[in-house]
C-alpha cells in the first residue's frame, strides 16, 4: 500500500500542509512497481476514496469565502482550473448539501459518493421542500455502505423517483420550468467533429429520433450503404439547412482563417474555424472546394498576423463600444472566453482597462468573455490590465493572478523561414 501521510492531521488544514501531503503522494508513486496485484487494485480504491474526500474538502472550503464578497464562484472556477459555470455549480452544490441533505453530506465526507453523484441528488430534488428533501436524503444515504455501491444512474433515478412520490405537483412545475431552457448547444469532438445537442422535452426529442430512426430503416431497406448512424446524421442536416434556407433565405456564415500559402499554395499552416478551433489545412482546403463546388459565394477578406507569434494583428479605434469588425477580430483571436480554464462562447467584447480609468478601444485593451465571466469582473476588487506582450492580467479580489495570451491562429515555421503576413477569412454561404 502507499504510504503517504506519516503525521495525523491536527487544526486547520492550510494549502501548505495539503502541498506536502501531495508531495508524498507523488514520491509514493515510485513504490506501486513493488505491489501486487491485489495490493494495486487496493491502492486504486483507496485513491479513489481520497479524491472523493477531497471534492467534499474543496466544496467546504467554498461555503465560508461565499459570504465575503461578489464574483465568488468566478474565484472558485479559477482556483479549481475550471470555468465560471463550474465553479457556480461547485459553489451551489456547497451551500445545499450540508444543510438540506446532512446523510449525503456526511457520507460525502468520508469518500462513499462523488462529487458527481452527490451533484445529480441535489439536482433531482431541488424542487422539493427542505421537509421532503430531508426525507429524500434519509432514504438514499443513511447507510454510507449502500450508497457507495450506486451508481450515479442509480443516485439519480431513486432521487427522481422518491420525489415525484413525495411531491408530484413540484415534479411537474419543476418540468414545465425545464421545458423553458430547451435549447441547442456545440463543442468540439476529437477528429475535427463537433458534437451538436438538443436539450428538449421528452415528447419532442423521442418524436425527432423516432423520426430520424425511421427514415435510416427505410433507406437501409432501399439498399443505402450509408449505416445508421450517418443517414440520420445526414438527414438531421439537409432538413436543418434545407428549413433555414426556405424560410429566412438569409446566408449562412462561416468562419474560416487560413494562411495564404495554405488557401493559394500546398503549405499545411493549421486552419482555424471560429467557433471550433483548429482544424488540418486540407481540411479547410475541402471546405473552400465544396463551396465552390456547390455554387455558392465565397467572400475573402484579409487579416494580417504577427510573424513571431501568429496573433491576429491589433486594430484600433477610438469609440467606446467596439466597432464590429474590430468585435470580429477580438473573436477570431481569442476563439473561446479569455478567463483561464473557461471554455464557453466569446458574447462580450470585453475592455480590460475599462474607458472610465482611460482604457483604449483597442485590440490589445479587448479579450473576449462569456456574459458570466464578464459580468463576474465587474464585482468590486476584481482588476485586469492589458500588457505590452499582448496578455491581460487579472486580479482577483483575494490577490490571485492570472495571465491569459490568446492562442495563435497560424502554424510558426522555422527561422529561416518565409515570415509569415496574410490571414485569410472566408465567409461561405
Amino acid at each position: 500500500m502507499f504510504d503517504v501521510i506519516q503525521e495525523p492531521v491536527t487544526g486547520v488544514l492550510h494549502a501548505s500542509d495539503i502541498t506536502a501531503y501531495r508531495e508524498q503522494l507523488t514520491a509514493a508513486l515510485e513504490t506501486a512497481s513493488g505491489l501486487d496485484d491485489v495490493e494495486l487494485i487496493d491502492a486504486i480504491t483507496a485513491l479513489e476514496d481520497l479524491v472523493r474526500v477531497a471534492t467534499a474538502a474543496q466544496a467546504a472550503a467554498g461555503v465560508p469565502a461565499e459570504v465575503r464578497g461578489r464574483g465568488v464562484a468566478a474565484q472558485v472556477g479559477l482556483a479549481r482550473k475550471e470555468s465560471h459555470h463550474r465553479g457556480q455549480r461547485h459553489l451551489a452544490l456547497a451551500k445545499v448539501v450540508p444543510d438540506e441533505m446532512p446523510h449525503l453530506w456526511a457520507a460525502w465526507r468520508q469518500g462513499k459518493v462523488t462529487e458527481h453523484g452527490a451533484t445529480h441528488a441535489a439536482r433531482e430534488t431541488a424542487c422539493l421542500e427542505v421537509e421532503d428533501r430531508l426525507e429524500v436524503d434519509r432514504l438514499l444515504a443513511a447507510d454510507p455502505e449502500t450508497l457507495d455501491a450506486m451508481s450515479v444512474r442509480d443516485i439519480a433515478s431513486f432521487c427522481r423517483n422518491h420525489a415525484a412520490r413525495l411531491d408530484p405537483a413540484a415534479v411537474v412545475k419543476r418540468r414545465r420550468k425545464a421545458e423553458e431552457e430547451r435549447c441547442v448547444t456545440i463543442r468540439p469532438a476529437p477528429d475535427t467533429m463537433v458534437h451538436l445537442t438538443a436539450l428538449l422535452p421528452v415528447k419532442d426529442g423521442v418524436a425527432c429520433y423516432a423520426a430520424l430512426t425511421k427514415t435510416a430503416g427505410t433507406a437501409r431497406a432501399e439498399g443505402d450503404a450509408r449505416t445508421k448512424g450517418q443517414v440520420m446524421a445526414d438527414t438531421l442536416v439537409d432538413h436543418v439547412l434545407a428549413g433555414h434556407h426556405a424560410t429566412t433565405g438569409n446566408k449562412i456564415e462561416l468562419g474560416l482563417v487560413m494562411t495564404d500559402r495554405s488557401v493559394l499554395g500546398d503549405a499545411d499552416d493549421t486552419a482555424h474555424i471560429d467557433g471550433y478551433g483548429p482544424i488540418p489545412a486540407e481540411l479547410g482546403r475541402e471546405i473552400l472546394t465544396d463551396t465552390l463546388a456547390a455554387g455558392e459565394q465565397l467572400w475573402l477578406r484579409r487579416l494580417y498576423t504577427s510573424p513571431t507569434t501568429g496573433e491576429l494583428v491589433a486594430m484600433d479605434s477610438r469609440a467606446r463600444t467596439y466597432p464590429a469588425g474590430l468585435a470580429k477580430l477580438i473573436r477570431l483571436r481569442d476563439q473561446v472566453c479569455r478567463t483561464p480554464w473557461c471554455d464557453a462562447p466569446i458574447r462580450h467584447t470585453d475592455h480590460a482597462d475599462a474607458v472610465a480609468d482611460g482604457g483604449e478601444t483597442s485590440a490589445e485593451n479587448g479579450q473576449g468573455l462569456c456574459e458570466a465571466c464578464n459580468l463576474a469582473k465587474e464585482a468590486p476588487g476584481w482588476h485586469a490590465r492589458p500588457s505590452p506582450d499582448g496578455s491581460i492580467e487579472t486580479t482577483t479580489p483575494t490577490g490571485h493572478r492570472h495571465r491569459t495570451r490568446p492562442p495563435a491562429l497560424a502554424t510558426i515555421h522555422e527561422v529561416d523561414a518565409p515570415p509569415l503576413h496574410l490571414d485569410y477569412y472566408v465567409l461561405a454561404t
